[in-house]
């Protein structure tokens, strides 16, 4: 009787384990695009929220819908995040290819990430700037604008996105730090400081802004001023 040697149970399992990562690495990638439509109506964590909780590090977060964020705050981050925001379908490609002309190479590449491609890297994803997290990004991002409208979408980034240096998360735990208000009262300049905070609020402190982050929000105020439309999308609920 023919019985297989070890060598060839040994090739017979590789495969199969193979087989298995792939399975699971499967998995992983297609989740968010299984999640992403149960989030039209589900509050979402994000990964970064998840992950303080399990290390024991703190978390202030209290998700609020867009009504109760001022008008002032939507339009302060679209004015500073991504102009073309209620215009692109998840990516921008005239962002990205700006940001490409203006790198020596690729992994110099930065900017051109829309407000959708920073909610598909806050919920699914991963911090920093790997050419691998941006290839996974991309497509998220479209399949986000394509099922979320964009009234959810900044619903969702005004309540995810990192707003304060010692664990702040959403609008309404950052406002509430830096001013000792809700979100829904924060005035325009208040909202643009925030606004221009977000790209690292632990060193771009809004409750104490330095000359820089004051100029800049002197420019998000006067954008804002001039360019109401930008946030058309999200008050017409589209």
């Amino acid at each position: 009787m023919f019985r297989p040697s070890k060598n060839s149970s040994r090739s017979l399992r590789v495969p199969r384990v193979l087989r298995t990562v792939f399975l699971v690495l499967l998995a992983l990638v297609l989740l968010p695009y299984l999640l992403t439509p149960l989030y039209a109506v589900i509050d979402p964590p994000s990964t970064l929220t998840i992950w303080r909780r399990v290390t024991g590090e703190r978390v202030e977060q209290t998700w609020v819908p867009l009504s109760r964020i001022s008008p002032h705050l939507q339009l302060a981050v679209i004015v500073a995040e991504d102009g073309r925001f209620c215009t692109h379908y998840g990516i921008d490609l005239a962002e990205i290819q700006d940001a490409i002309q203006d790198a020596d190479n690729l992994d110099d590449v930065r900017g051109g990430s829309t407000i959708t491609q920073q909610v598909a890297k806050n919920l699914f994803l991963w911090p920093g700037r790997s050419l691998v997290r941006k290839a996974l990004e991309a497509p998220l991002a479209l399949w986000i604008d394509l099922v979320l409208s964009k009234r959810r979408i900044l619903e969702i980034y005004l309540n995810v996105a990192e707003m304060g240096p010692q664990g702040e998360f959403g609008a309404e735990a950052g406002a509430r730090r830096a001013f000792g208000r809700s979100a829904r009262d924060l005035t325009s300049y208040q909202a643009a400081l925030l606004a221009a905070s977000l790209p690292n609020p632990v060193t771009r402190n809004a409750a104490r802004p330095g000359p820089g982050l004051r100029r800049l929000a002197g420019l998000y105020v006067g954008r804002a001023a001039h360019a109401p439309g930008l946030a058309s999308c999200v008050r017409a609920g589209r």
